[in-house]
């Protein structure tokens, strides 16, 4: 499964290569043997996903507007998300990333943002389903490396 899934992704990259198509790196590389798991998987039991890197793709509906610090990756569009930052605050994305196909490695978290974060979050474009409190659970995921090109 590991062989299948190296060779797809050696495939797309030669493919994009080919076709002149622009890939944007930020952060580690992705690691051509590194385990491929739908997004919409991922969302269904994020926990499974807390501990283990794993590679996702999607396209990017929302990022951040600011300084390019996170996107919110769907596995298509009008579906939900997963917002992604990128570890220990190490890299950002171009501004103008939304519509992007990405591809993510890294790991999936779970955690409370408190009101203040939340509405910081807010402000920079991220869409959140608030408590009554103000705070909002937030299922994200935490990028070591992206890769993007533009969405055919």
């Amino acid at each position: 499964m590991k062989r299948i899934a190296a060779m797809t992704a050696m495939l797309l990259i030669a493919m994009a290569a080919l076709a002149g198509e622009e890939v944007i790196k930020r952060g580690a590389a992705i690691m051509p043997d590194a385990k491929v798991v739908p997004l919409a998987t991922v969302l269904e039991s994020p926990e499974t996903y807390a501990k283990t890197a794993v590679v996702v793709d999607g396209v990017i509906s929302q990022a951040c507007t600011r300084k390019g610090c996170w996107m919110e990756l769907v596995p298509e569009a009008g579906k939900p998300g997963v917002r992604v930052t990128f570890k220990d605050y190490g890299f950002f994305i171009p501004l103008d990333s939304k519509g992007m196909v990405a591809r993510a490695e890294g790991v999936t978290t779970i955690k409370t943002l408190s009101k203040k974060e939340a509405d910081h979050l807010s402000e920079e474009g991220a869409k959140l389903t608030r408590n009554e409190d103000g705070t909002a659970r937030e299922v994200s995921f935490v990028a070591n490396g992206v890769e993007l090109r533009t969405a055919d």
